[in-house]
Formats: C-alpha cells, structure tokens, sequence
C-alpha cells in the first residue's frame, strides 16, 4: 500500500454522505479531515479509510478502543531517517516529521538542542545535524567542572566555558575531536616555562525550585562560566625540572559566572482528564509527539491561563483566538480551514508552535512564567 495516497482518499470521501457510517475527524500526519468511517474500533475505522497502522505507528486513542460519532483520532506513521547526531551517523526510525519533533522525542537530551535547520524543518529534507545538550567534566588547576553545553568539539566547550590554553599547555583529548556527553578532559598546564600562568576560578550552581513545573523537570537559566586568574609562581628548577612552585601573586581578570539551574517541585499527578474533553485530545496528541504527563502538566497550565482549553476563546484586544490564542486566530487555518471551530486544528497549530519556538511545553510555560505571555 501507498501511504501517500492516504490524503487523497480522505479527501474524497470528505463532505461525502455515508448511510449508515459514523462521522469521525483524522489526523492523519497532519491532515485533519473529517470522514464517514465504518467499524466498532479505531482500528476498524482506519481501515474503511484505507489506513493501514505499521508496529511502530502510533495512533491516539488505542487502535483497540471504540469509536464514538464526533470523535478525532491522531495517527503518525513511522519512517526510517538519517541524521548526523553529536558528531555521529545515525539511522532511526521515528514518527516525528519536523526537526522540532524529534527534538521533542529525544525528551531531555533533546532540550536546548541546537540543529543545523529550524525546527519547523521537514525532516524529509537535506540531513540534519543535531548537537544535544551534554554533560561535560574538565579536570583542570586542582578543580573538576561540570559543564552543560551543546558545543559539538572540545575546542568549543573550551571557549563556551572561558578556559585559556596557554601555548605548551596539554588536553587529555584533542581539542578538535566531538564532545561527548560525560566526557571527561583533563588539562595539564605547562608551568616549567613560564612564572605567570592563566588559571581558571570555579564557578557554584545555583538550584532554584519552582512549583509551576513538574517534578523531575531540570532547565539551565543561566550557563555556568569559569573565571580567569593570573598567578604569578617562584619556580625552582634542578636540571630543568621543576622541583617547586610556590605563589607570590594572583590577579584575578574575570569574575566567574554561576551556573543557575531551575528544578521543577510540582506533582504531575493533576485531576483527571475528562474524556472526550478538549484536554484529553491535546493529551494524546502531546503524547505522540512524544511528550508524557510532565509535559503535559505544563502545556495544561499554559492552556488553562491562556483559554481554559476553550475552542471558541476570544481576545477582541488583541485579536488572539483559540485553545492556544493564536495571534492573530487566522494563523490557525495552516493547519485546517476549520480552524475557527475544531479544537484539533488548533490543538495541532499550538503544538506546532510551542515545537518550532520553544521545543517543548515546559520551555513555553516556564517563558510565560517568567515574561507573561508565550
């Protein structure tokens, strides 16, 4: 089977009247129409459209599930793609279809990844390079530093972090080679040739709880960054080596920079979400994206102060429309011509929009927190 020709028969059975069929909207890849389908189960209702669901798709309710008149039901095929993954080669198989997706099905090392595309790329495109968010160590000056950074070598995570090389000074992994998450590089300074060297000042980090996000839930507000120091040593040499070293003068050039970093306290186990509901469908659709209950917990907060989840909700200041408050409401109709009135058009548009600017839900929350608006 042709998946491509799925679209095509969506749209002719479209506005079609089918005796004795229940009226169902599909979300096939982005493609909302709403059909008449046949069948007690999702997956009976897939299938008098044609659709045929592969082990690795993924379909919103269950394929098991029964079907409802008025109901939507998401699906997203999965595909196999190559992509160029912190310096590595990859193949993968994934339903995402934009760069931003599958940033967002990487879950945490997906975020503050950079790519070499913007996020609403198509991943069906020229390939893609991804540098995720790593955790990397340098042992340098009797401190070791923890660094987070999407730097892809280790001459950039030098520089991002503010550490000098001095000329003779020795890396236990060439600078050039990819930064690798938990990566460990030790840096040996060569004090025999000279008496005043660069040294670096640790930086603290900062842990800063915040109820509105979910448990578990870690971001960097602010990147730590290592200060700089000229010492000036007495050094004793015998024979050319050095023998002893001691301190006579220490200048510090640059202050160091505090790591700050956000921990979310809230319980993601919120009320119950009714079924049917528009919030159930921005939770499974959230789902597929591959977002679980703590990205949602922010996406339902977002919602909820932005228009309590309602379809119909109107901002006549501003003109902002919709579950998400799209602004203007018209942005909406990218996704469906139905955008005034389907909660799944506008779910899709705001999923789509949180996706391609902020990556993920609880990025866009925690941007509303501090800004008031996202």
């Amino acid at each position: 089977m042709v998946r491509g020709a799925v679209v095509g028969a969506l749209a002719g059975v479209s506005g079609l009247y089918v005796a004795n069929a229940t009226t169902l909207t599909i979300d096939y890849n982005g493609d909302i129409r709403t059909v008449g389908v046949y069948g007690d189960t999702v997956a009976d209702a897939l299938a008098s459209q044609h659709i045929e669901l592969n082990r690795d798709d993924v379909v919103q309710p269950a394929a098991n599930s029964e079907v409802g008149p008025g109901g939507t039901v998401v699906v997203r095929t999965s595909r196999e793609i190559t992509v160029e993954l912190d310096g590595q080669i990859i193949t993968l198989r994934t339903t995402a279809g934009t760069v931003g997706e599958l940033l967002a099905a990487l879950g945490p090392r997906g975020d503050g990844a950079l790519a070499t595309a913007s996020r609403t790329t198509r991943l069906d495109r020229d390939p893609v390079r991804f540098s995720t968010v790593k955790k990397v160590n340098i042992a340098v000056d009797g401190s070791v530093l923890e660094f987070s950074t999407t730097q892809s070598t280790v001459r950039s995570v030098f520089e991002q972090a503010g550490i000098s090389l001095a000329k003779g000074d020795v890396t236990s992994v060439p600078l050039d080679a990819a930064a690798v998450d938990g990566m460990i590089i030790m840096v040996s300074r060569d004090a025999s040739s000279s008496r005043t060297l660069t040294e670096v000042i640790p930086f603290d980090t900062e842990t800063v709880e915040d109820p509105s996000l979910p448990e578990g839930y870690e971001s960097i507000r602010t990147a730590g960054v290592a200060g700089e120091a000229k010492v000036t040593y007495s050094v004793k040499t015998v024979g050319g080596a050095v023998v002893e070293r001691r301190e006579i003068k220490r200048e510090v050039v640059r202050e160091p920079v505090n790591e700050v970093l956000v921990v979310g306290t809230m319980d993601v186990a919120t009320a119950p979400v009714d079924p049917g509901s528009a919030r159930a469908l921005g939770q499974a659709m959230a789902a597929e994206r591959g977002w679980g209950a703590d990205e949602f917990a922010c996406l339902d907060q977002l919602w909820q102060k932005e228009s309590g989840w309602r379809w119909n909700a109107d901002n006549p200041s501003s003109s902002a429309y919709g579950i998400p408050q799209a602004l203007p409401g018209s942005k909406m109709a990218t996704v469906g011509d139905d955008w005034l009135t389907n909660p799944a058009t506008q779910i899709e548009w705001g999923l789509g929009y949180i996706s391609s600017r902020y990556g993920t839900p609880c990025n866009a929350w925690a941007h509303s927190v501090d800004i008031g608006w996202y």
